[in-house]
């Protein structure tokens, strides 16, 4: 949202600077997004007196004219029609920069004679569009700044523009009389009155308005009037410099007018040319497949339900959108009808986005204007029109009703203090709400129409905080009970923690991903279903919930990698989604590493991250909250993991706590991410919780009896896994032996093709006695028989 110092005082009366009235537009919650200093464009302009003007002597349409300028009498041969001698003009000496035509001057020479400057034009200044001459001051002093000249005589031109930001809930402050109550109510200045005019129209319009009975939940009312006989030509000056100081085009009078009014009161409108539209103006629903030009000479086909205004011959305008250019008002434009329409901000966006239109109506009404304002809105813009155009005003005719959107709130002065701790007397509330247009009526505050943004006591509580001073908002610590009858954190928000903690000791990096992804990476990790779409995505590459934390690591790694980091670690915890509905998600924790496992070092110990990092990482993370320490390694990881470097930490085959591996090369090449890269995922909920949740970890355990370690060394087929012979021969004793590892591979030679030899290390801990021979050859027998009945394998001789 733009506006000019100018134009804000036409509703403020303030003697308040540019730079005081940014400072509190920011506290106040608009947050002034930068000033635009039109003046300094113009520094180096200075003004100069024609003392004379020849005919050049090579060229019918140049003169030589010579001009008293601060620096003395120069030469500058100048072109336009009204270059002559007698007049005050705006000079651009050597070295200055002209904004309209994107030069510096320099000192030239034109048919053989020489120039020392420019004298501008309004258009070379961009001031105007005017380019038929160059400026003619009425007055002025040899030598002056121009920018000084027009800061005493047009301000106008050289305002300060001022743009701020508009959040979604402040759709008042769109117009600029909205931003001049909220400044008026901070105490920058008294808010000018308002006054709606009468306008008394003298004939009936001939042009009857309807609204279709499926068409009146997304346009409650429609207001016209024909104005006939006005004379459509250039606005006044003070409309097209606020204009054009803004960002628009001056196009004619009738257009600069609907624009006007959309920024200066928030309340966009319509012209047609009443001469094109046959018959009466219907509102109603496409059918879908209908086509309009609109008024940006684009062709558009109207989606089904897309909201229409048209008359006999077909579509006129798209409602709340952009109007159609077949009856859009011209030079040759003298009979003219004027509509102001509220129209549904819901089905508003709808169509908006489904035709990729975006226009400040659209942007208006999406967000919500001021209901009862359609009718004055339109006097409004009449009254405006008669004063600059001409023309005798009908009499309104309207279809439907103006919305009820009143409502009440019942204010408790005390609650500013509970909900954001400042003290604020209560008669000061009450002013502050009055300043900004709520009707109080004992303990009840009526809300303004214009202010649908505010809809229960918290948000009268957040209007009176935002006026006294965002700034002044301090912290305060709330009070805590002299005795607590629970534990804060839940059993999983305490796991939840202790996986973040570990996470972290172990070198990674905490990220914070969104919970939307695109289609296509959600469909690499088992997602981008129907059920996971949303509705209403932010934009194409966040459409789905995600299905897991991994691909948004991946995404972020792959942004990092295009920025000349190649070694990370990564982890997010958080919520994946496995539908749309509530309870159809889990909490995941995801470890992402690539790359190498350090620095180059003189040394040589830097290497590949693999999938025993990976591993040990997830088994860390898993021990951390109480996860079984026998748990098995699996096979048969999901499809994004290496098939054959990849695993599964499971209690049985069903409870699956984590995986790991390396992660699938088309996975890699899909989102853009260099490897070698492999990564873990946990479910924390998956690993049970003591059966007592009041139940503390047992204190350490330690044996003072003599450990033993046997080996051993089977023959397996060569697609034998290791694992299965470690949790055959943990199965063989479990209450002696506490650890099976494998220390050796031997492949081939003796043993002939497609036979292997793995050697283990069994260690036997006695808790109660010490461990005699027997005892050892017993639990070691047991050993090889698990072993050889569950692989089919062989002791090694």
């Amino acid at each position: 949202m733009k506006f000019t110092l100018s134009w804000l005082k036409r509703h403020l009366d303030t003697t308040a600077t540019v730079d005081a009235i940014a400072e509190a537009l920011t506290d106040l919650g608009l947050e002034v997004e930068g000033i635009e200093d039109r003046a300094a464009r113009l520094h180096d302009f200075t003004l100069g007196y024609v003392e004379s003007a020849e005919k050049h002597p090579d060229a019918d349409r140049l003169r030589v004219c010579q001009v008293q300028t601060d620096e003395g009498l120069k030469q500058i041969i100048c072109g336009a029609p009204n270059a002559r001698a007698g007049i005050t003009v705006v000079i651009a000496k050597p070295g200055v920069y002209v904004p309209g035509i994107d030069t510096t001057i320099g000192v030239g020479k034109i048919r053989g004679i020489e120039s020392f400057g420019m004298m501008a034009s309004e258009r070379e200044l961009e001031l105007s569009e005017e380019h038929d001459g160059i400026i003619e001051l009425p007055s002025g002093e040899v030598g002056q700044r121009f920018t000084d000249w027009l800061a005493e005589h047009d301000p106008a031109k050289v305002d300060p523009v001022i743009e701020i930001a508009i959040t979604p809930n402040r759709p008042d402050a769109l117009g600029v009389r909205g931003i001049a109550r909220d400044l008026a109510a901070r105490g920058l200045g008294t808010l000018l009155p308002l006054d709606t005019p009468v306008i008394d129209g003298t004939f009936d319009c001939p042009t009857g308005v309807t609204i279709a009975d499926d068409t009146t939940d997304g346009c409650p009312v429609f207001a016209l009037r024909l104005i006939r006989g006005v004379r459509n030509g250039p606005s006044p000056e003070w409309l097209q410099d606020q204009l054009r100081a803004i960002g628009l085009r001056p196009i004619s009078f009738l257009v600069d007018v609907t624009n006007w009014f959309t920024y200066d009161l928030n309340r966009p409108l319509h012209v047609f040319d009443a001469d094109v539209v046959q018959g009466d103006l219907r509102v109603y629903r496409a059918a879908g497949g209908e086509t309009i030009t609109a008024l940006d000479d684009k062709t558009y086909t109207l989606p089904e339900g897309a909201m229409v205004i048209g008359d006999t011959a077909g579509p006129e305008s798209i409602a709340g959108i952009m109007g159609g250019a077949h009856s859009g008002v011209t030079e040759n434009t003298v009979n003219v009808l004027v509509e102001s329409a509220f129209w549904d901000n819901v089905q508003i966006a709808l169509t908006g986005r489904a035709l990729k239109i975006n226009s400040d109506a659209r942007y208006r009404f999406e967000r919500g204007i001021d209901p009862a304002f359609t009718l004055p809105g339109l006097d409004h813009a009449t009254a405006m029109i008669l004063e600059h155009a001409g023309g005798e005003a009908s009499r309104p005719v309207i279809a439907g009703a103006v919305p009820d959107v009143s409502r009440a709130y019942r204010l408790d002065t005390a609650r500013v203090e509970s909900l954001v701790g400042m003290s604020i007397p209560a008669e000061t509330q009450r002013a502050t709400l009055t300043a900004l247009g709520f009707v109080l009526d004992g303990d009840m505050a009526h809300v303004p129409s214009w202010r649908p943004d505010v809809l229960g006591q918290a948000d009268l509580v957040e209007e009176v905080a935002r006026i006294a001073s965002l700034t002044k908002l301090e912290g305060r610590p709330m009070t805590r009970p002299a005795r607590v009858l629970r534990p804060v954190l839940t059993p999983m928000q305490k796991r939840e923690r202790s996986a973040r903690r570990t996470a972290a000791s172990l070198g990674y990096d905490e990220c914070v991903t969104y919970s939307f992804i695109d289609r296509a990476a959600a469909a690499l990790f088992g997602g981008g279903t129907e059920e996971t779409r949303l509705e209403n995505p932010i934009s194409s590459d966040m459409s789905h919930l995600r299905p897991a934390l991994l691909p948004g690591l991946m995404q972020a790694a792959a942004r990092n990698q295009a920025r000349g980091f190649a070694d990370m670690a990564l982890f997010e915890i958080g919520t994946a989604f496995d539908g749309g509905e509530p309870g159809e998600q889990h909490l995941q924790l995801s470890g992402l590493l690539i790359g190498h496992s350090g620095p180059k070092s003189v040394h040589g110990d830097r290497r590949a991250v693999d999938v025993f990092d990976a591993r040990a990482d997830a088994e860390a993370v898993l021990a951390a909250i109480g996860a079984p320490a026998k748990a098995q390694i699996m096979r048969g990881a999901s499809d994004w993991w290496h098939p054959g470097r990849s695993g599964r930490i499971c209690l049985g085959p069903k409870k699956v706590m984590a995986e790991f591996g390396e992660i699938h090369p088309k996975v890699l090449k899909a989102l853009g991410v260099k490897g070698p890269a492999v990564g873990f995922t946990v479910w924390p909920a998956e690993v049970p919780f003591p059966k007592s949740s009041g139940a503390s970890r047992g204190a350490l355990t330690l044996s003072d009896l003599q450990a033993v370690e046997r080996d051993f060394a089977f023959v397996v087929d060569a697609d034998v896994e290791a694992q299965k012979l470690i949790q055959a021969a943990q199965g063989a004793d479990k209450a002696l032996i506490t650890e099976v590892r494998v220390f050796d591979e031997f492949v081939g030679g003796s043993l002939g093709e497609g036979r292997k030899s793995l050697a283990l290390t069994v260690r036997l801990q006695p808790t109660d006695k010490t461990l005699t021979d027997k005892d050892i050859e017993a639990v070691a027998a047991k050993v090889v028989d698990k072993v050889t009945k569950a692989t089919g394998g062989e002791l090694r001789g």
